[in-house]
């Protein structure tokens, strides 16, 4: 039986005053937040209407409304999200997918792992942006171009945090195991993959990032739609709320990819506490 399943009769009158002071610490984090970010554009729409900043250049709170307003009735806003986001949910299931496996490769033949140590430090310090041109030219210009610079950009850093969460792994644990009979397999499976789960997860949150970023330049060079696409258009007709509109839309949706990776991390870890002490 684990600790959720104990009744709150159970629970002692210090321990409930310290959840409910947990409780209080986290509501006043989130609600600080919301107040900083309501703040902020509270001080820049007023900004603007006093003209302290040039409303053409910054944009302005009121006028990004109306902006998102007019995508959506023109049916634009969903489309070019839709576009945008798909890519990037690609490009960030692909780079971790595969660069998951590489580090497995890797791990598990160390004369690989030797070999290959200094060309993917090479790699990683690579601007992988300078390779889009180059993939236009193989591939094409089109969505399948994006996905590939967002998978290039995030593969080397996923092979490096994962397989040296892999190296990290306690020494002993793995001893202790083959003690018993276990095969290389299964120390992996057993043992060294749910102690790299941490090294996975953040993995994961940095290719949140680095997706959006790939996702992003490749529409830059060669996308007819997206966010991308909706910044480099709003910059060349001089349509700064178009670009400014794109930009805090890219800002939710990168926030809401994050939180779902941060939503997988508690699921997870709540499994493994589940299973420790059920």
């Amino acid at each position: 039986m684990c600790m959720s399943d104990l009744p709150d009769q159970n629970i002692s009158p210090e321990h409930k005053a310290f959840l409910k002071k947990v409780k209080l610490k986290k509501i006043s984090i989130v609600f600080t937040q919301i107040t900083l970010l309501i703040l902020f554009f509270v001080m820049w729409e007023l900004a603007a209407r006093f003209e302290i900043v040039d409303a053409f250049i910054t944009s302005q709170p009121t006028r990004i409304v109306k902006t998102v307003i007019n995508l959506y009735r023109e049916g634009q806003l969903f489309h070019h999200i839709g576009i945008t986001c798909l890519e990037t949910i690609i490009g960030f299931i692909l780079g971790t997918a595969f660069g998951t496996l590489i580090a497995i490769v890797l791990w598990w033949s160390e004369f690989l792992s030797k070999v290959l140590e200094p060309y993917l430090v090479i790699l990683n310090s690579l601007p992988k942006i300078a390779l889009g041109p180059i993939f236009i030219v193989w591939i094409g210009a089109g969505p399948a171009t994006i996905i590939v610079i967002a998978l290039t950009i995030s593969l080397i850093v996923t092979i490096l945090e994962v397989l040296n969460g892999f190296l990290a792994v306690d020494r002993e644990k793995i001893k202790l195991v083959k003690a018993f009979g276990a095969n290389k397999f299964q120390v992996l499976t057993k043992v060294v993959l749910p102690a790299s789960l941490p090294n996975i997860i953040n993995a994961l949150k940095v290719n949140v990032g680095l997706s959006w970023v790939g996702v992003i330049v490749g529409e830059f060079l060669v996308s007819k739609a997206g966010i991308g696409y909706l910044i480099v258009y709003g910059g060349q007709v001089f349509q700064l709320d178009l670009v400014m509109t794109s930009v805090l839309i890219l800002a939710i949706a990168a926030a809401l990819m994050y939180q779902g990776v941060v939503y997988l991390e508690k699921v997870i870890v709540g499994k493994r506490q589940h299973k420790s002490t059920g």
